[in-house]
């Protein structure tokens, strides 16, 4: 029998490929591993990517959490010299679920328009699929290490906190 995700179109990720580069974030709590998808979001792993390279993350907080862990530059008044994403490949290529652990670029009410913000799922979210024309999952979180420091990042900020990130790097 066909899943809802699979009638969707939506394809569940395969966690653990060690194929994909992986994006490394560093917090006193420990570090995130997620396996970027450029086979999902080409241009938006790009566009985080250059991001990354840019040191744009290091020094930033993960400030929010509810049902998701958000960071970006967002209220840091840091000029982004990348500009706004322009594409949202929600509705290209291989579908991959907003679902626990995977990671989407957050952007405003126009599908069209992420920017360096972007969420780790804490929690199986298919709405953020399509509503305001869907998020974009560009990675999922790599190893269960990753997932428990994902866990504390939430627990921290949800008690009012916010997490530093030290650094993001990228592994090929």
């Amino acid at each position: 029998s066909e899943s809802a995700e699979a009638k969707r179109g939506l394809q569940v990720c395969s966690p653990f490929a060690n194929d994909m580069p992986t994006l490394v974030i560093r917090t006193p709590l420990g570090s995130v591993r997620l396996e970027l998808r450029p086979d999902a979001a080409p241009q938006t792993v790009a566009y985080i990517s250059k991001c990354v390279r840019d040191g744009l993350y290091d020094g930033r907080a993960w400030y929010r959490s509810d049902f998701v862990i958000q960071c970006g530059l967002h209220g840091s008044g840091v000029h982004n010299p990348n500009g706004n994403l322009q594409v949202n490949e929600t509705h290209t290529g291989p579908k991959v679920s907003n679902t626990r652990g995977t990671a989407a670029i957050a952007h405003f009410d126009s599908p069209d328009n992420g920017n360096t913000e972007f969420f780790v799922n804490l929690q199986a979210n298919a709405h953020l699929d399509s509503v305001y024309g869907g998020y974009c999952v560009f990675a999922e979180v790599r190893d269960f290490a990753s997932f428990a420091v994902v866990d504390a990042i939430a627990r921290e900020v949800k008690g009012g906190a916010q997490t530093a990130i030290i650094s993001m790097t990228i592994e090929e």
